[in-house]
């Protein structure tokens, strides 16, 4: 069963930049679609992007292109989020989730997922 444990969240200033990650275990996360998702105060879960299992192919919603990348390192089981230009509206609770098919932005399609980091962006 593949387990999923996200760090690197914190306070940050407006404009500033943050770099998530997702650190997999009990199987190669190389072999799942990847996704990052967030959850602000309040508000609903909502897909951030997602990098798929086959050629690392990246999607992102439009509220983060071109701010945000998500990239892998196989050999560390890791999952990055880079966050840059980050805005108050980016404030929320982030959580790595992994399933074996393709990329999706439904949480609910994911089967695995990670207990979440803080990221809280001061303006």
């Amino acid at each position: 069963q593949l387990q999923l444990v996200e760090s690197g969240g914190g306070l940050v200033h407006a404009g500033g930049s943050l770099r998530l990650s997702c650190t997999a275990s009990g199987f190669s996360s190389r072999y799942y679609a990847i996704g990052w998702f967030r959850q602000a105060p309040g508000k609903e879960r909502e897909s951030v992007g997602c990098i798929s299992s086959s050629l690392d192919s990246t999607y992102y919603v439009d509220s983060v292109k071109g701010r945000f990348t998500i990239s892998r390192d196989n050999a560390k089981n890791t999952v990055y989020l880079q966050m840059t230009n980050l805005t108050p509206e980016d404030t929320g609770v982030y959580s790595c989730m992994g399933r074996t098919y393709d990329c999706s932005f439904n949480y609910a399609a994911y089967t695995y997922r990670g207990q979440g980091t803080q990221v809280t962006v001061s303006s």
